[in-house]
């Protein structure tokens, strides 16, 4: 240690110095190339998140003990570690999808936009201070935002990106508020201090019950979860479809990982209240989700309300952890049941829109009437979509069943038990629009013959997804304990 310097220091920050250096490469590379040649963009994205990955594998794992670093600004710990390569996962296929996507394979700001965002997925999981969590959001949320309406000539692709400005705005606002009167409640800013000074008994609990709910306002617009779901349809139909993609999985997980963090740490003594929100955001999540699912004519709409009945089934095991003693083997099971099952989805979706994506490239539609007899057309691609679609639905042995599983058994651990029959009853909704969708593919008759070609970037990106998929279903065991090593860690 030199003058207050560590390696731990470095360590803690690895990723994001890495993704940072990265993100100055392809943006050179983008003024270097010609523009015709600027598809390579996308494979130096993808390559080098990947080895930013292996880089973080080798000498960026945490002990078992969580640290506090760079003055209690960032934590290092399993909860940070885990969720920083599942964004990088994240980000690196969708960097693959993005190359042969006629709109944004060619434009290196793309690229570096996304790194950004990522970067502040990464601080978001790791934050230890309310300041640095609230830049994180904002550093994850500003490049979403002009991703999401990238295509300029494209209407649809503008409303989105201005309607996810607007709403993204305005729970930002929320949560910043809900931020200061924490603040001013503890007198510190710092997430692991601010609950000794809530513990002191003179901040009465009304006034703690409503900090709570302003803060979930920006967390459950994050996440998806009704009431604030309203702006993912239109955004996930309009955005570029690997954008969609990205934002319904990375940032999603990225939501769910900071509100663990904050619920946890901040509001133990207020376990009861915002179990009974988080169970009350499930249940409406999973049923209005589900059931809005099924009217949908356009498939990206389809998986947009099918995100907002997933982050229903991850609120199950949220609830599960409130209603459980801190640090106890339910609360465990809850808090790796919630990590595994975003893992599961975020490889799960990414296939589906992966497919879509294909599909668009080809077609020029999403529409689930445009999918009639895809199989024939492109067997592959079909197979591919069948994957992921059971996968959502919660069928064995695939990494959806295998998710649905611990929620549902954390639920039941922790005495919810109805709270698991309703999230059964909902993943049977789900399986009817699931396998519409299917019989389209399958048994519905072409409306053309023309073979849906998958180019390489495509071919790589979706047959490691489906490889994922399967093996997280049969063979979940290393991932099963990165959960558990972060429910070790955060108790």
């Amino acid at each position: 240690m030199i003058g207050g310097f560590n390696s731990l220091m470095v360590q803690a920050i690895l990723p994001e110095i890495l993704l940072l250096v990265l993100g100055g490469v392809v943006l050179a590379l983008d003024l270097i190339l010609a523009r015709e040649n600027d598809r390579s963009l996308g494979w130096v994205t993808a390559l080098g998140l990947v080895l930013v990955i292996i880089v973080s594998l080798v000498i960026g794992v945490p002990s078992a003990e969580s640290q506090s670093v760079w003055g209690g600004m960032v934590r290092f710990d399993w909860l940070g570690f885990v969720f920083k390569i599942v964004f990088m996962f994240a980000a690196a296929i969708t960097a693959l999808l993005a190359t042969d996507h006629k709109d944004v394979g060619q434009r290196g700001e793309f690229y570096v936009l996304m790194l950004a965002s990522t970067i502040g997925m990464c601080l978001m999981a790791s934050a230890g201070n309310l300041v640095m969590l609230y830049l994180a959001i904002e550093t994850t949320s500003i490049p979403m935002y002009v991703l999401a309406g990238f295509m300029t000539r494209d209407q649809r692709s503008t409303e989105a990106g201005f309607k996810y400005l607007l709403f993204g705005a305005f729970a930002s606002a929320v949560m910043l508020y809900g931020f200061s009167l924490l603040y001013g409640f503890a007198g510190t800013t710092s997430i692991y201090d601010i609950a000794t000074g809530l513990r002191a008994g003179t901040v009465p609990t009304t006034n703690v019950t409503a900090t709570l709910l302003l803060i979930l306002v920006g967390f459950a617009f994050k996440i998806s979860a009704v009431p604030f779901h309203f702006w993912a349809p239109d955004v996930y139909e309009g955005a570029p479809t690997p954008v969609a993609g990205f934002l319904s999985t990375a940032s999603k997980a990225a939501g769910f990982a900071a509100l663990i963090r904050v619920f946890l740490v901040v509001f133990p003594t207020a376990a009861i209240e915002w179990g009974a929100v988080a169970t009350t955001l499930a249940v409406a999540s999973m049923t209005l989700g589900n059931f809005l699912a099924l009217a949908q004519k356009n498939l990206k709409r389809m998986l947009a309300y099918s995100s907002i009945a997933h982050a229903g089934y991850i609120l199950i095991g949220i609830s599960a952890i409130a209603v459980s003693a801190p640090g106890s083997d339910n609360a465990q099971l809850g808090v790796s049941s919630v990590v595994f099952y975003l893992i599961a989805y975020l490889v799960t979706n990414l296939a589906a829109f992966g497919s879509i994506a294909v599909f668009e490239r080809a077609t020029g539609s999403d529409d689930i009437a445009a999918f009639n007899g895809m199989s024939r057309r492109s067997p592959a691609l079909a197979l591919i979509m069948l994957v992921a679609l059971l996968s959502l639905s919660g069928m064995p042995p695939l990494a959806g069943f295998v998710a649905k599983f611990f929620v549902f058994a954390a639920a039941v651990k922790a005495n919810l038990i109805w709270l698991a029959v309703v999230g059964a009853l909902n993943s049977i909704v789900g399986l009817y629009y699931y396998m519409t969708v299917l019989k389209y593919i399958y048994l519905y008759p072409p409306s053309e013959e023309t073979p849906i070609v998958m180019t390489r970037p495509f071919t790589v990106a979706l047959v490691i997804l489906s490889i994922v998929v399967i093996l997280v279903g049969t063979a979940f065991s290393p991932i099963y304990a990165w959960s558990t090593a972060v429910a070790a860690g955060l108790f």
